[in-house]
């Protein structure tokens, strides 16, 4: 699986060779839902193959790679509750999601990666750490799901993958080492043998900390729980520099707990600085307004997108606002609602604050700060 925060702004928004393919579905994690799953999704692919033939041509190389995975069981057997996939000459990409998505089969001059943006933006994200002295396991979740992480290759999954394995253990013994007498120190074999241990598994902690930070945390911007016994938390804590780390933790593996008990018992901890940024995030627009660098009119944030002066763009979750933004005039056009030719504004808006560098979060309607589904802060 391909990692969709990695990829997002520069794969899915990037500029490909036409055609580009965009399919999303809905999935199941339990029969017997699951079992439709496979069979929607080859209709999906038919929707794309006839597309492809209404736009003049044929391209079986850019569909095999949907019709190989319509085939792979054990990507169906761990479905989620959507998926995104993604093909242009020469690539293809899929993305399990945590949250369903509208069946769509798009063949256009590039990636539809709309619906993407209010799962990735959405700020009840987290990630969870399980970790013990041998073996290190990731977890991404939000209120409602947590899922293991398919980890990439050189995530270091074990101590071994740091350390090595060593051929036996060291020599468990009563006998000193080193000459014994006055001012010195006898340390015996099982002492010698904590040693070597303690210190593999800080190298081990320091090699998962930075495999964390640069892998998952710094992409993702998500807040990061650690799940392990209380004798490990100080020494993870002390070696770690992610800034994402939260200081409060789980202080129980997560091989202990069934994956509802773990999600459960991480919304807690998640919960008070979810709250806490939603919180801050409306007097930074309230303090901005006061300055007048804020808004929620769209046109007027549509203007402001243009001239790429978004710094933080806030949308209220669930509103859509159907009509067609001109990312290089800034101009508005509404739509009818229920218009399948038109796209969401507050959607374009977002892509479009995100590929000129500002932050984009989605907000529940209770905590938008606006009745427009739209806040803006300007960075001038």
């Amino acid at each position: 699986m391909d990692a969709l925060e990695r990829d997002y702004t520069t794969v899915l928004l990037a500029s490909h060779d036409p055609p580009c393919l965009s399919l999303y579905q809905p999935t199941h994690r339990a029969h017997p839902d699951k079992q439709q799953d496979p069979i929607r999704f080859r209709n999906l692919v038919k929707d794309l193959e006839l597309s492809l033939g209404r736009n003049g041509g044929e391209h079986p190389d850019i569909l095999g790679p949907f019709h190989d995975l319509a085939e792979d069981g054990d990507f169906w057997n761990h479905a989620l509750d959507g998926i995104a996939a993604f093909a242009a000459p020469g690539l293809f990409k899929v993305y399990r999601l945590q949250r369903p998505v509208r069946e769509l089969a798009v063949v256009a001059d590039s990636f539809h990666a709309k619906p993407l943006l209010r799962i990735l933006q959405s700020a009840d994200r987290y990630h969870v750490l399980g970790l013990n002295r041998q073996v290190a396991i990731l977890f991404e979740g939000n209120r409602y799901a947590l899922d293991e992480v398919e980890l990439e290759a050189g995530f270091p999954r074990t101590s071994a993958d740091v350390v090595g394995v060593r051929e036996g253990e060291p020599e468990r013994t009563k006998r000193a080492y080193g000459p014994a007498g006055p001012g010195r120190t006898t340390r015996h074999g099982t002492d010698v043998r904590q040693d070597l241990v303690d210190s593999e598994t800080e190298q081990f902690f320091r090699a998962v900390d930075d495999a964390v930070l640069e892998q998952y945390s710094r992409p993702s911007n998500m807040p990061l729980l650690l799940a392990a016994l209380p004798q490990h938390h100080h020494l993870f804590h002390t070696v770690s520099r992610n800034p994402y780390l939260m200081p409060g933790a789980i202080d129980v593996h997560p091989g202990a707990l069934t994956i509802d008990e773990l999600r459960e018992r991480a919304w807690q901890l998640v919960l008070p600085w979810y709250l806490d940024r939603l919180s801050g995030l409306v007097d930074q627009f309230g303090a901005s307004r006061a300055e007048g660098r804020s808004g929620s009119d769209v046109a007027e944030i549509a203007k402001a997108a243009a001239a790429g002066r978004i710094s933080t763009l806030l949308i209220e979750a669930d509103r859509m606002i159907p009509g067609r933004f001109n990312p290089e005039t800034g101009e508005i056009e509404f739509a009818p609602p229920n218009d399948p030719g038109t796209d969401d504004l507050l959607d374009d808006l977002g892509e479009h604050a995100l590929r000129t560098g500002g932050e984009v979060v989605i907000v529940p309607a209770e905590r938008m700060p606006t009745s427009t589904g739209i806040a803006a802060i300007y960075r001038f």
